[in-house]
Order: C-alpha cells, then sequence, then structure tokens
C-alpha cells in the first residue's frame, strides 16, 4: 500500500523534474512520448537487463547520442537501481514495525542507506533477485530468519514497479548525462528530434 503510490509518484513527479532539469527545452515531451515501452518491458519482465534494448531505443528516439546511451543504459542496468532501493527502504521499516523496533537514529537510517544501495547493486539484472537483498536486510540487522518469508512477500509485490523505476531511471540518466556533458541546449541540437 505504502510503495505503490511512492513508485507512481517518483514516477511521474522526480523523474519529470529530473528530465526538465536534463533538457528544459522539448526534454519532457519527447521523454514522456518515447518513455512507455521501457517502462511496459521493465514491468513484464521484472529484468532491467531484458529492457536494456528497448530502453536504448527509447533513448535514440529522444535524442541522446551514441556514446551516452551506449554506456548509460547497460551500466545503469547493472548498477543504477532507484526502485529497488526505494523498495529496500520500506521492507527495512515493515520489519523494523513488524518486530515492534525503533525506526530512528542515524545509525539505522545510515545502515538501511547502504543496505538499500547494496541490495540495489547486488540484484540489478535478476528477475525477481530481491531474495539476495532481503537476506541482506535480515542477515545485517539481526532479524530472526522468520522474517525472510515476509519480506520476500513483499519483495515479490513490489519488484515489477521497482524494475520499472530502475530502468526508466536509467533513460533519464542518459539525458542528465547529456546535459552534463553537452550543455543545457543539447537536446535542440539533436539530430533525432
Amino acid at each position: 500500500l505504502l510503495y505503490y503510490p511512492t513508485a507512481l509518484v517518483y514516477f511521474f513527479v522526480a523523474f519529470s523534474f529530473y528530465v526538465h532539469w536534463a533538457a528544459p527545452k522539448g526534454g519532457l515531451k519527447a521523454f514522456w512520448r518515447n518513455i512507455p515501452s521501457t517502462a511496459l518491458t521493465a514491468l513484464a519482465t521484472g529484468s532491467s537487463v531484458a529492457t536494456i534494448p528497448v530502453n536504448l531505443e527509447a533513448a535514440k528516439r529522444i535524442g541522446v547520442n551514441d556514446e551516452v546511451r551506449d554506456v548509460v543504459i547497460p551500466v545503469g542496468a547493472t548498477i543504477h537501481m532507484e526502485g529497488s532501493c526505494l523498495a529496500a527502504i520500506v521492507k527495512i521499516a515493515f520489519l523494523f514495525g513488524l518486530f515492534q523496533m525503533p525506526f530512528t537514529g542515524w545509525d539505522v537510517w545510515l545502515t538501511a542507506v547502504g543496505i538499500a544501495v547494496l541490495s540495489g547493486t547486488v540484484i540489478s539484472g535478476i528477475p525477481a533477485g530481491g531474495m539476495i537483498g532481503e537476506l541482506l536486510i535480515v542477515t545485517l540487522y539481526g532479524f530472526p530468519m522468520a522474517a525472510l518469508p515476509l519480506i520476500t512477500m513483499i519483495g515479490t509485490l513490489v519488484d515489477p514497479p521497482a524494475t520499472m523505476l530502475n530502468a526508466v531511471g536509467d533513460n533519464v540518466t542518459c539525458m542528465m548525462v547529456s546535459r552534463t556533458m553537452n550543455g543545457r541546449e543539447w537536446l535542440l541540437r539533436s539530430p533525432r528530434i
């Protein structure tokens, strides 16, 4: 109940914000016109790696040059996992609530962020690979192993939208890298628009 609305808000609001920063003139229109194929493929496959070909094509249609998209999207499919990181935080908070432990303090929060980043990196291209991240959560926080099936169930439920955020985020990152490398109006100079 918490993750789906959060994922949708992140998908529409955060990605729109990042895209507007990356390409203030024409970026939003190009992005939202071309990204549905990537989003739907990620939802259907549950794998950022399986989404790479569709994501590369979407980035090309948006106007991202070959040099950027051919590096950022494959690398991003293995290490850029904001959807998985958000899911890890939800799983950790759920277990803390379930076991009536306070989810407060810098040490708890920093550990949660560290676990989220590690689990996002570890599970990247594996369909439903959240189990590895869930083992990491249970082990590092010292929860009983009985907690594993509970967060595995949550992981199964949040995996499709998490993968969608991961894959679409790679495309957004392409646009941000393009702005950083080629200036604010890179999209206007793109021959593919």
